[in-house]
């Protein structure tokens, strides 16, 4: 299936603890149906020290959001906006922002 929401892209977070947070997306995790935006939904996390020199403690870091809280922000009109496709004359199928009709560059 076609990603709506890819790496790079900036996002809304319409559902959750950090809703009306904006961010880029880090990581997109198709299986579980999820993506690490940063800014957006900081978990601590207990780090052991490693035999490296790393050191130990607790450290802040960006937790996997559900796909279905976010909303991709067009970088056109800079609001946030569904995602369809189109396909075009040369066959390439693209990203298009339902509110403008304009087409996602990625």
């Amino acid at each position: 299936m076609a990603a709506r929401i890819k790496k790079g892209d900036t996002v809304l977070v319409i559902s959750g603890s950090s809703k009306g947070t904006q961010g880029e997306v880090l990581e997109v995790r198709p299986s579980e149906d999820r993506a690490v935006v940063r800014g957006v939904a900081i978990a601590k996390r207990h780090q052991r020290a490693t035999r490296m020199g790393e050191e130990g403690g607790i450290i802040a870091r960006e937790a996997p959001v559900h796909l279905s809280n976010l909303k991709l922000v067009d970088p056109a009109s800079k609001k946030p906006t569904r995602v369809g496709f189109r396909v075009l004359e040369n066959g390439k199928k693209v990203r298009v922002a339902k509110a403008t009709g304009e087409v996602i560059e990625s």
